[in-house]
């Protein structure tokens, strides 16, 4: 090996040592999510995310909107309807006052969203009235049994279909909240009761992934 090539591996092995060293002290320096908080606050995260099926569903605007407009921010997918009798009013409720706890900066990484788990009823009219309780930010998507229905297998959240032919059937379903990355992809649950002033502390910190 001449002395020029001596001279260009050298060089070679610092570059790659010093990209080492520095790729080592940022992943060393990262703070990682407190497990045990985040499981205090009721939010638990996957080791790994999971993918949604493409659907598209119609939102409380009586507009089409694919799932993967979703993407870019956090959704909280909640999968109620405007008729329950309990927990989809407070849950929606605890949901708004979620939202006037978070730091400013937090607001725009996270979309509340309430998907019909009753569309027999739950028209884009009735989900518009209903949403508009709970104040501006509030997501409503409905559409399809089997589509939600899917949905909500996928998110690890289902739900037990009513039985339309009785009058005032109600639906049974669950209080957890499916937590969607920005990536489009199930990255966690927060589980129900919500525990709003615990939530406030720890779920900036999950927004602020990618």
């Amino acid at each position: 090996m001449t002395r020029i090539q001596n001279t260009v591996f050298i060089l070679v092995a610092l570059v790659a040592l010093v990209i080492g060293l520095t790729v080592y002290k940022v992943l060393n320096s990262a703070q990682p999510l407190d497990t045990a908080e985040l499981l205090d606050a009721g939010i638990v995260m996957l080791p790994q995310g999971r993918d949604m099926p493409e659907l598209t569903l119609t939102n409380q605007d009586g507009e089409a909107m694919a799932l993967k407009q979703l993407e870019g921010r956090w959704s909280l997918l909640f999968f109620g309807y405007t008729f329950c009798p309990d927990i989809c009013p407070a849950t929606l409720a605890e949901l708004r006052q979620l939202r006037g706890m978070l730091p400013e900066e937090a607001l725009p990484r996270v979309q509340p969203i309430l998907v019909s788990v009753d569309p027999e009823r739950d028209t884009p009219e009735q989900l518009k009235k209903y949403l508009d309780y709970f104040g501006a930010g509030f997501i409503g998507l409905t559409g399809p049994l089997d589509d939600i229905q899917t949905l909500a297998n996928a998110a690890g959240v289902p739900f037990i279909p009513g039985d339309t032919s009785k009058e005032n059937y109600t639906v049974d379903h669950g209080g957890n909240l499916a937590l969607i990355g920005p990536d489009g992809r199930l990255r966690g649950f927060i589980r129900a009761p919500l525990r709003t002033e615990k939530l406030a502390t720890q779920l900036p910190a999950v927004l602020a992934l990618e």
